[in-house]
């Protein structure tokens, strides 16, 4: 059922969950089944309930062969390979490896929790065996796990926003809510997890970071993870882990909304184009690896272009190459017409796509895996499917930085319990993008971030209910 407002205080709840995303919702199931009486707060309304898990659509999961709907075997060696090459080795090996392990049981028990898979669409960045598509995308995990929850007596409190931690000598003893806008009561609590997101929707916080640049920022992920709950952590003495200015961050369509534009704004052309800044030049390698490992770092190369803008520019054999964009292309039969329509300079782009042409190489093109296909003499190369663009019409999209999550945020160990200097919390536990930072220094690997809030929501979940029965 979900809780009123008028029963939030009654009495101390075992446990008390801030945020009702895959993580939150991850450690409410299993602290419920475990016997605690459990209380979410979640700061959206119910219809926007569950922050980027709203958005998301799969999970990267270790397999050691076939399991539908995966296909093949991704195994530990492998997938932390991965991870680092993403990273550039900025992880908590320790960290990484746990989640990597434990993801191996997590799909089974996703599915008791009423959740279906599907097989990976066609464009969806080749996942088929990486990586379990859920049928009905995030939301339906949402939905999937809310309910589940309710059935075993979570109760769900909805417009509740996390104004203050009542915490002295590192133990926690209840959260000040405000629900829907009134004044805060104190809700006290035994164990308490957190799992409310990072500050991406903060835009202040982003330009303490980031600066200025930080206003042309495109916020892809929901607008309610402004980062209350970190900050109040790390006020009441939380070790932080992370850098403020790291992030997933991709290439979305510069034309989506400033918040909440979600996954389906992401534009997965950039491995077939080139990619020009509003000055009409190149600036980095489009074919570096294929995009699963390397979509994650284009929205920080875009933050880094003046004004904070690229522009994609494919041929016609390439459009039917990845998934379809929400907003249509922009169109012309000629580079200069093209550059015209989308306010670049038409000269220099026409000589730079001119370049680049002169430098591509024959060989076999492959869209589905690297390729060999590279340029000779071009700065920067492309080292895959460097396939001349000549075919009419040419067509073009405006990229923006879109910010999914943030990588500051709260040092715990791999039992998730928060740590402060030297000690840990008694009764705190943090568990999703919160928490993020201790495994993704840099970089992203595709539905990773599902991986770390479903381990790690798990385990939170189990460990405070096992402080409080």
């Amino acid at each position: 059922m979900t809780a009123g407002a008028d029963i939030i205080a009654d009495r101390p709840w075992d446990v008390v969950v801030a945020g009702a995303g895959n993580a939150g919702l991850c450690a409410a199931i299993e602290a419920a089944r475990a016997g605690a009486r459990v209380l979410v707060l979640e700061v959206a309304p119910r219809h926007m309930r569950g922050g980027n898990s709203r958005h998301t659509r799969n999970f990267r999961c270790m397999h050691r062969g076939p399991m539908p709907p995966l296909t093949g075997a991704y195994e530990e060696a492998e997938y932390y390979d991965d991870l680092l090459k993403v990273t550039g080795g900025r992880t908590d090996e320790h960290l990484a490896r746990l989640v990597i392990r434990e993801s191996e049981a997590c799909m089974p028990w996703m599915a008791a929790q009423g959740l279906y898979f599907q097989p990976s669409l066609s464009g969806t960045l080749s996942l088929s065996r990486t990586n379990a598509f859920f049928l009905g995308g995030g939301k339906a995990l949402v939905n999937a796990y809310a309910n589940t929850a309710e059935d075993l007596g979570v109760q769900i409190l909805y417009e509740a926003e996390v104004t203050g931690l009542e915490i002295s000598g590192g133990r926690a003893g209840a959260v000040e809510v405000s629900v829907k806008g009134r004044e805060p009561v104190s809700v006290p609590c035994k164990a308490l997890v957190l799992a409310a997101g990072g500050f991406e929707a903060n835009l202040e916080w982003l330009k303490e970071a980031w600066g200025p640049a930080a206003e042309n920022f495109l916020i892809r992920g929901t607008p309610y993870n402004r980062g209350r709950v970190l900050r109040l952590m790390l006020d009441a003495g939380a070790q932080s882990v992370g850098d403020p200015t790291q992030c997933h961050a991709v290439a979305i369509d510069g034309r989506a909304p400033k918040f909440d534009g979600g996954i389906a704004t992401r534009l997965d052309c950039v491995p077939f184009s080139v990619v020009v800044n509003r000055e009409g030049r190149r600036f980095f390698d489009e074919g570096e690896d294929v995009w699963p490992k390397r979509y994650a770092i284009w929205g920080r190369l875009v933050a880094a272009q003046p004004g904070q803008v690229a522009y994609a520019i494919i041929e016609a054999r390439s459009r039917e190459l990845f998934m379809p964009s929400v907003f249509p292309p922009v169109e012309a039969p000629t580079i200069e017409a093209l550059a015209e329509k989308l306010g670049l300079p038409p000269a220099v782009t026409a000589e730079t796509v001119a370049r680049f042409n002169a430098a591509c190489r024959p060989g076999r093109f492959h869209p589905t895996e690297l390729d060999g296909l590279s340029t000779q003499g071009l700065d920067p190369p492309k080292t895959n499917w460097a396939r001349p663009i000549v075919e009419p019409p040419f067509l073009g999209y405006p990229l923006r930085p879109g910010v999914t999550f943030t990588y500051l945020g709260l040092k715990v160990d791999d039992t998730a319990r928060v740590q402060r200097e030297g000690a840990a919390f008694e009764n705190v536990w943090a568990a999703g993008e919160i928490i993020a930072g201790s495994i993704l220094g840099q970089g992203y690997l595709a539905g990773f971030g599902m991986t770390i809030g479903t381990v790690f929501g798990r385990i939170a979940g189990r460990e405070a209910a096992a402080h409080v029965l």
